[in-house]
């Protein structure tokens, strides 16, 4: 098989990458602004790489769909602060660019994986979001958070609509808060413009305090990205069809916490490692107002669970990996690149 990533230096592509050259006999060719995270995979004889941009490389782009057989467009803005501070800028990337993307796989007759996002059941009110059944319940235009869950339903409906017009063989994935090693760039975490635990962990580092918006009693799903890579290596292999036009919830239930608390986890973690950090300080958790912190245009979801009885289902799968577990593998992985710095 031979595989497209587009974005395969981001957080999920790396890790994929890596995953189907040690597991797998298949050709991934991949394409990203950087390959910063692609140590394990620069240099094998199955993986060709292209420094490029999604905006500018489209001949490079069109020429590897034709070639491949599965395509993977991860490419996408998926930082709050953005939503709302350059909410043109998340439309255009997001849906337009990616649009160009899957209307050629449908030109060519590929096979389209496309990562949808648990942000589009926004304020969903089920207490389990379901993929086929949950209404997916966006807040108002004067909020344009929203544009990156709009841009990303948007996508997911016109995948299906080329599905049922024009015979587009997809599947799209929802991951749920992934975590692990290489989660972010320690670069990321200026403030407001990184994912909650990059954010967290490096304020730490940084002997700052742990903000948390409107105190954070917002419950989250963290899920470990080897658990979800595991789910996603499924969902390509598509044995005997099964995912054809489906979408799938890839998140643990089970590993639903507060944001409050994982500040909590995420403090008693670097205390536990005092001796490793130079120059430590006591953490500070501090409240921090969301109009402040993000911008008037940021709304937020107090609960965002998935249920996982269609990829059991269908796939087989569950995650497995417990949410302590998960948080030290990513934090001890940030400290292994800070003290590297």
């Amino acid at each position: 098989m031979k595989v497209l990533i587009l974005g395969v230096n981001g957080f999920i592509g790396n890790a994929l990458t890596r995953r189907i050259l040690t597991t797998t006999d298949w050709e991934v060719f991949g394409m990203d602004l950087s390959a910063n995270k692609l140590e394990h995979s620069l240099g094998h004889e199955r993986f060709h790489y292209l420094e490029g941009d999604i905006t500018i490389n489209k001949e490079w782009i069109e020429y590897h769909i034709k070639k491949c057989d599965v395509v993977l467009p991860l490419v996408a803005i998926a930082t709050p602060a953005t939503y709302v501070k350059e909410p043109l800028r998340v439309f255009e990337l997001d849906f337009e660019e990616n649009l160009r993307v899957i209307r050629q796989c449908v030109k060519y007759g590929k096979r389209v994986v496309f990562p949808s996002t648990s942000e589009v059941y926004a304020m969903c009110p089920d207490p389990e979001f379901k993929e086929d059944e949950s209404p997916l319940v966006l807040g108002p235009i004067n909020k344009p958070r929203w544009i990156y869950s709009c841009s990303k339903q948007l996508m997911d409906r016109v995948i299906a609509a080329y599905g049922q017009q024009e015979g587009l063989q997809y599947t799209c994935f929802r991951p749920f808060n992934w975590i692990g090693p290489k989660l972010d760039d320690m670069d990321a975490a200026k403030e407001g413009s990184s994912r909650v635990l990059t954010q967290f962990i490096v304020n730490l580092f940084q002997g700052k305090p742990i903000e948390l918006v409107d105190g954070g009693a917002q419950k989250r799903c963290f899920t470990y990205v080897e658990d979800g890579i595991d789910g996603l290596m499924l969902i390509i292999r598509n044995k005997d069809g099964i995912c054809d036009s489906q979408i799938f919830n890839l998140g643990n239930p089970k590993n639903e916490c507060s944001i409050q608390d994982l500040a909590e986890k995420v403090s008693a973690l670097y205390r536990s490692r005092k001796a490793k950090i130079k120059d430590f300080k006591e953490p500070v958790i501090a409240g921090v107002n969301a109009d402040t912190y993000y911008g008037k245009g940021y709304q937020d979801i107090t609960t965002r669970k998935p249920s996982v009885a269609k990829a059991k289902k269908l796939l087989g799968w569950e995650p497995r990996t417990s949410l302590d577990h998960a948080l030290e593998r990513t934090f001890d992985a940030f400290l292994e690149e800070w003290t590297r710095a």
